[in-house]
């Protein structure tokens, strides 16, 4: 009987082996797979590394951040810019940036830019590189300047409501009753991401509190900001949480569960979930993120102090506030002097 192969005991190490194939660098290598060298190390030192306020970058940043620099490398590709990342310049980035502005806009081109920034820090500390952010000829895109209006109307979040059960003690289906109190959620003016990071210890509902987790900041005891929540809010929660204990994940930590006992509702599941019931009202498509310009609108139109607003939407800097507040600045505007009534 001929000898046959045998196969080995050990457990195969994919990792170890992706690893080296990334790694393995041509006995000739162009200045691209220098470049894409340099790009997975920067990788590695992101997900190594904590952010400005001391806790690991989360991996969406982390991705962001990477297909940033993927953009320069292939424009400079494209464009024939010979070198590594170690010789770009002020003004072989401006070229960059006027080349992709003439693709993406103004919108575009500030978000890469800011993404840009913290991999020529990296390139400056790690190879003692001259960082052109830092050069007066660089130029900088400005964010674009507001657009319409993304405040959404009373009338549009009253029919969304409605099409999920308008808050009936009647309603048993747990679709439906977790839909209203996610809508009921985003009316309190908080972001997506931290919409989706609530977890169960999270809720304090007998004082009609939600206790956040800072946007891009690891989980921990006692950190997060409180929102006060409105009280139909805290019952929708309440009947939500009562359907989810039926759910085949009901042990998970996670607040929001998906259909069909699936695992905890993620942000393309969120953006369809609205979507889907902003069709059902009769309306065209809706983006999370307007029901925070919305409440934001709510809490100044109601008379809230700047400071307040700031403290409950969780902003340090004002210019968050008054980017915010523009979209229905002059409608608040003309109704406070209508208050005023007749003046002499």
């Amino acid at each position: 009987m001929s000898a046959q192969a045998r196969k080995s005991p050990l457990r195969a190490s994919q990792g170890t082996t992706r690893s080296t194939a990334l790694r393995a660098i041509p006995s000739q290598p162009d200045q691209s797979d220098i470049r894409q060298a340099t790009l997975s190390d920067y990788a590695t030192h992101l997900r190594a590394s904590n952010n400005k306020h001391g806790r690991p970058y989360q991996e969406k940043t982390v991705r962001s951040y990477v297909e940033s620099v993927k953009a320069l490398d292939a424009w400079m590709s494209k464009a024939g810019v010979e070198g590594d990342f170690t010789s770009v310049d002020v003004i072989t980035l401006n070229l960059f940036f006027r080349a992709y502005h003439q693709e993406h806009e103004q919108g575009g081109t500030n978000t890469v830019q800011r993404n840009l920034r913290p991999f020529f820090l990296w390139l400056e500390e790690e190879y003692d590189h001259a960082n052109p952010y830092r050069d007066k000829k660089f130029q900088r895109y400005a964010p674009p300047s507001a657009g319409k209006p993304k405040t959404l109307s009373a009338d549009f979040i009253s029919d969304l409501l409605k099409v999920t059960g308008n808050g009936s003690p009647r309603v048993r289906e747990f679709e439906k009753l977790r839909d209203h109190a996610i809508i009921r959620v985003l009316t309190e003016g908080l972001r997506a991401e931290e919409l989706l990071s609530l977890r169960l210890d999270s809720l304090h509902l007998e004082q009609g509190l939600l206790q956040v987790v800072p946007l891009k900041d690891a989980r921990a005891t006692g950190e997060g900001r409180v929102i006060p929540v409105q009280p139909k809010t805290a019952v929708a929660l309440t009947r939500y949480l009562r359907a989810r204990e039926s759910h085949k994940l009901s042990d998970s930590d996670w607040l929001w569960l998906g259909t069909r006992n699936r695992g905890h509702l993620t942000y393309s599941g969120l953006y369809r979930l609205l979507n889907r019931r902003a069709q059902e009202a009769g309306y065209d498509s809706v983006s999370p993120h307007q029901f925070r310009h919305t409440a934001t609108d709510d809490m100044l139109s109601a008379g809230m102090s700047g400071e307040d607003v700031m403290t409950i939407q969780g902003w340090k800097d004002p210019t968050m506030l008054r980017r915010y507040a523009a979209d229905m600045a002059a409608s608040r505007a003309v109704k406070a002097v209508r208050k005023l009534g007749d003046r002499y």
